[in-house]
């Protein structure tokens, strides 16, 4: 990043925030906030979280170090950091989504995407609106030094989302907004120009545990507390090696990402649709069965995963988790979809991936002909 400008706040700062609004709202952001470098006392906790091991394998996370806590080191010259919410709940939801996806869970024979996951890829389609937001800023500031995030690199995006009035830090952990729940996605333009910082919004969360209560596998070890090793989330997508045995009867039949926690959140009831069609649904991971999604080639899933999140894990970690939801389906089946399920698994009871014939051999042994 280059250094243009002065790190004095510009007399026009408020004027700006509110064109740079106008302009966000128009590539599909909701909301845009700006917060100051200053994360110190965000670090404590960091490296608290990374001591209790609860990141995981995720060791990205520990890589940078402090970087993640200190936006000018990790981009040198950074002097504000404006924060951009995107919804991204399909333009076709209906206003009773919730009881929708909470309806999925009691149909153990459908494999449930998480709802995030179900359009285009969110890195790219926040990043490259991002950058077209930059370009508008541009001719409001002349030529500065920035660069865009979105979930892409060892930022606190939480916390800066949550220090710009983007919403308050749930007790699961996530941005919640009184007038948009927390289905949004979070990016980040660093930039080498003072900006007045927005102002924080506080909790309203209240005695409501209702995230924590839901969470299949306990993984909110305490309010705005994640242990990611107990996650469905991390479990399905992060993980790249087994899954725990103790935890698989608990995933049910989430086989990417897991909503649980914010489809029970009494805020969700607020959540905001997205304009943009990148987040439309794409039917074949909507409301399929399991041995449906089973039988898919790698060729097949490449293709039918391609442009999207799902695309994280490749095809053997797909089968990996969809075996998984097929064992705790085959407990709940009656004799005929016990048949169906047990010939799908049997079908690839010899795959070439150990990883796959693990999970075929638990799913199997959960039901014994």
């Amino acid at each position: 990043m280059t250094h243009t400008t002065s790190s004095l706040i510009t007399p026009d700062s408020g004027q700006w925030i509110q064109q740079i609004q106008a302009w966000a709202s128009e590539l599909g952001f909701s909301k845009i906030g700006v917060a100051g470098v200053d994360l110190s006392s965000a670090e404590p906790n960091l490296l608290h979280w990374l001591s209790l091991g609860y990141h995981g394998d995720m060791h990205y996370m520990e890589l940078h170090g402090l970087k993640r806590a200190r936006p000018a080191e990790l981009v040198p010259g950074t002097i504000s950091v404006i924060t951009a919410r995107m919804p991204y709940l399909p333009r076709s939801t209906a206003p009773d989504w919730q009881d929708r996806e909470r309806a999925r869970l009691d149909q153990p024979a459908e494999g449930v995407v998480s709802l995030y996951a179900r359009g285009r890829d969110y890195h790219k389609v926040v990043r490259s609106r991002l950058r077209k937001l930059c370009d508008r800023i541009e001719t409001l500031v002349g030529p500065f030094g920035h660069r865009v995030f979105s979930d892409s690199a060892p930022v606190l995006e939480k916390e800066l989302a949550s220090r710009s009035g983007q919403g308050w830090r749930g007790k699961h952990s996530m941005v919640l907004s009184r007038e948009a729940g927390s289905m949004f996605f979070l990016g980040e333009i660093f930039v080498d120009f003072a900006l007045e910082p927005t102002d924080p919004v506080s909790a309203h969360c209240g005695t409501c545990t209702a995230c924590i209560d839901v969470c299949p596998t306990g993984a909110i070890v305490a309010p705005g507390v994640v242990d990611a090793r107990r996650c469905i989330s991390y479990l399905t997508i992060e993980n790249h090696g087994p899954i725990p045995e103790e935890l698989r009867p608990l995933m049910g039949n989430h086989i990417f990402g897991c909503d649980d926690c914010q489809t029970f959140c009494p805020w969700n009831k607020y959540a905001q649709t997205t304009e943009l069609p990148d987040f439309d649904e794409r039917s074949p991971l909507v409301g399929r069965q399991l041995v449906d999604l089973f039988a898919w080639d790698e060729e097949t899933f490449l293709k039918r995963a391609e442009g999207g999140p799902i695309r994280r894990i490749n095809h053997e970690r797909w089968l990996r988790n969809i075996a998984v939801a097929l064992g705790n389906a085959l407990l709940q089946a009656d004799e005929a979809q016990a048949h169906e399920l047990r010939t799908a698994l049997l079908g690839r009871a010899n795959h070439e991936s150990p990883l796959v014939r693990e999970h075929v051999a638990w799913a199997l042994a959960q039901r014994l002909p």
